[in-house]
């Protein structure tokens, strides 16, 4: 805790500057993952009362020696209400304004909140204030990311074997899963996408019973967690020899890809990036069968800023972490996404994500 409270106390500086910017005393922290940037509490019942003269998180006492471990800031165990009691804090500060983050603090808490605070404070609305700060990475952070790329990656080369006709999504998922712990992992950063034939032209189709046939196109969207970090990766392979008409399908998508790979670089807006990979899927014929933006950044969370899509006006920067997964899905076919973590350099970007892009006969 020693060694990185200093990092901690940074974050909460610039958070508190960029607070500052819009004229605001402090700031009411809600998000969790927002929490744990600033302050490394990784529990899941917390407040973060950002002020200039001492942060204060608030936890129930199920969490106070674990709060008392890890965060970089005082720990108050609140045995009521969190929100009753970060109001009564306000009211002591005598503060007259308070930022809250309207994507994450709920309608009931910011009621709660209203009712308890005097006549005349203002609750101001922030967006993005903290995920901005987190949009560019440390290298020790860009590091933690790499780690869980890898784990991913090798994860799957070991799952790889299961794929047999006769197996379900659900097993290889739940098999995709086992091999990321046992490789270091704590876990999967999402449960992993396993679809078989027509399933795959569901981009986020859900594995369940169906079972591997001859002449089905298999695709694996996965990642997992190390030490707080998300990757995220997708294959696709097939069943047996697959027809042109799929090798041609994923020959289009990888060449999106690398198109938008090769654009990627700092100062190219997010949707440029986008454009890149659409415009070859475009000239393929393929542009109405792209259903999603091209990717999006990550690192606490697998859904982050930038998102790679066509009103993202955001540059790149060195240090920001996105994905680049470019897709394509017919329903009487299937689908083929091939998506790789990418960390942002200052000369272009690196893929993270190492495993063959290629289409792999099963």
């Amino acid at each position: 805790m020693t060694s990185s409270r200093g990092i901690f106390v940074s974050r909460q500086q610039r958070a508190l500057s960029a607070a500052a910017g819009l004229d605001l005393g402090a700031l009411l922290v809600s998000s969790l993952p927002n929490i744990r940037y600033l302050t490394g509490f990784t529990g899941d019942n917390a407040l973060l009362l950002l002020d200039p003269s001492q942060p204060v998180l608030l936890t129930d006492p199920r969490f106070l020696l674990q709060g008392q471990m890890e965060a970089a800031c005082r720990v108050c165990a609140v045995r009521r209400s969190l929100i009753s009691h970060a109001a009564d804090w306000v009211r002591r500060r005598r503060l007259r304004c308070l930022g809250i983050e309207q994507n994450h603090l709920s309608y009931a808490q910011f009621r709660q909140l209203d009712e308890k605070l005097p006549d005349g404070f203002r609750l101001l609305p922030t967006e993005r204030l903290v995920e901005t700060l987190r949009a560019v990475k440390s290298p020790a952070e860009i590091g933690l990311i790499r780690q869980s790329a890898l784990i991913t990656c090798q994860a799957l080369e070991q799952t790889l074997p299961f794929l047999r006709p006769g197996i379900s999504e659900i097993d290889v998922a739940t098999e995709l899963v086992h091999r990321m712990r046992k490789l270091g992992a704590e876990g999967p950063a999402f449960d992993p996408i396993v679809a078989f034939g027509p399933n795959s032209a569901l981009p986020h189709a859900r594995p369940g019973a169906n079972q591997l046939k001859a002449k089905d196109i298999i695709l694996i969207d996965c990642g997992a967690i190390y030490c707080g970090y998300a990757s995220d990766m997708t294959r696709v392979f097939h069943c047996g020899a697959p027809s042109p008409r799929v090798r041609q399908l994923h020959q289009a998508v990888l060449e999106a890809q690398q198109a938008a790979i090769a654009f990627a670089s700092p100062g190219k807006r997010a949707a440029r990036v986008d454009r890149a990979a659409r415009d070859v899927l475009r000239k393929h014929g393929l542009a109405r069968a792209f259903l999603h933006a091209t990717g999006h950044g990550l690192g606490l969370e697998v859904h982050e800023i930038p998102r790679l899509g066509a009103s993202e006006r955001l540059p790149l920067q060195p240090g920001m972490a996105v994905t680049v997964e470019p897709g394509v899905y017919l329903q009487e076919l299937g689908g083929i996404r091939i998506e790789d973590t990418v960390a942002v350099t200052r000369t272009g970007c690196e893929i993270l994500t190492p495993a063959s892009r290629e289409l792999i006969v099963i």
